[in-house]
This record gives structure tokens, C-alpha cells and sequence, in this order.
């Protein structure tokens, strides 16, 4: 059955939004570096959450280092900041920075019990909002672990198919096809060779 087309449109729900988000974001990094891989290119990305978050990529070498070629590919298409502007900006992030960590202690304080009905409700939606995104990366997470160990069990288990063809392969060889199958309660130990199963 095919899926329905999706409209691109805001997503109203903030949850299902930072559920797509992360998702795709995802998908993006993937196809991101199959692209680098398969033709060779070098990819360098960047992508803000809605919240401020960076998420970014670089396939081959560093960030730093894709940003200065970009840069000497357009030399002279973007003009140069202004100097005296940069330490109003950092002291500005600065500034926003230390009230973002005051929120979040307030609202640590807050979840533990020590800090009820101190929070605005900005405060609280500003909390709501970093909540979601950690909850996001902590499913992100088990999710790569989850992904992780079924790949080291569908090797495990190529490996003792492997291990059984070979033994069916000597069985037949030595002739022993008409053999009853073992009908006593002691464990045999089975030795293989090591070099043929070696990983």
C-alpha cells in the first residue's frame, strides 16, 4: 500500500514536530554522507533546531576547513563583518547564555522539589522546550543502540549458519549421512577450527 502525500506545512503539535525533526534530520545526515561516500564529494552541513540547537557535519576533514574553502570560492561575494560589532554579539550571547542556564538550575529545582511555583510560565515553556529536545536525543540514542545490537546478533547469527553449513559440508564428506541423532543427556563440545570463523 502507498503512503499518502504529506503536506508540507508547520507541523501544530509540538511534540509530532520535534519527532519529525528529529527524524528527518536523521535521514538527512545519512543521505548526507552516502552522498560523500559514493561520489566522493565533500559535504559540509549545518542545521539550527527551532529551539537554537546546531546539529552539523562534515564528511571529510573539518568544518572549519570546508568553511574556508567556501570562503575562497566566494572571496569578495559576502562582505566582511564589522569589527567593532563582534564583542557586542559575544557579549550578547554571553548574556543569553547565563539566562538559559539560569533557567534551566531554576527549573532542575523546580522538577526536584525545591523550587515550586517560582517559574514563570516563559520559564516553564522555555523548560517544556529543552525537555522535548532531550527526550528526542535520549530516544535517538537508544534507538542507535537498539539498531547497534541487532546488527552484532544478525552477525552472530551469519556466523553459526556458516559454522553449520561447514559441519553438514564434513559430514557429508566423511559419508556419515545415516547417523542417529544424539539420544543421551551429555553435552559433546563442538570444536571448529578457528581461522575459518574468525571475525
Amino acid at each position: 500500500m502507498a503512503r499518502g502525500k504529506v503536506q508540507l506545512k508547520r507541523i501544530e503539535n509540538p511534540v509530532h514536530r520535534q519527532v519529525t525533526f528529529c527524524k528527518r534530520r536523521a535521514g538527512l545526515l545519512k543521505k548526507a554522507k552516502e552522498l560523500s561516500v559514493l561520489c566522493d564529494a565533500e559535504i559540509g552541513l549545518f542545521i539550527f533546531s527551532a529551539h537554537g540547537k546546531l546539529y552539523e557535519l562534515a564528511t571529510k576533514g573539518t568544518m572549519q576547513g570546508l568553511i574556508e574553502r567556501y570562503m575562497e570560492s566566494n572571496r569578495g561575494a559576502q562582505p566582511e563583518p564589522d569589527i567593532e560589532t563582534q564583542p557586542l554579539d559575544a557579549k550578547e550571547e554571553i548574556k543569553q547564555l547565563k539566562q538559559e542556564v539560569e533557567i534551566l538550575q531554576k527549573g532542575l529545582r523546580y522538577m526536584f522539589g525545591g523550587g515550586v511555583g517560582t517559574m514563570t510560565l516563559d520559564e516553564l515553556d522555555v523548560l517544556e522546550k529543552h525537555l522535548e529536545i532531550w527526550i528526542c536525543n535520549i530516544r535517538s540514542t537508544k534507538m542507535n543502540i537498539m539498531y547497534e545490537e541487532i546488527q552484532l546478533l544478525r552477525n552472530k547469527e551469519g556466523i553459526l549458519k556458516a559454522a553449520n553449513n561447514y559441519l553438514q559440508d564434513k559430514i557429508e564428506e566423511n559419508g556419515m549421512t545415516d547417523f542417529a541423532p544424539n539420544t543421551t543427556n551429555f553435552a559433546y563440545p563442538l570444536t571448529i577450527q578457528n581461522e575459518i570463523f574468525q571475525l
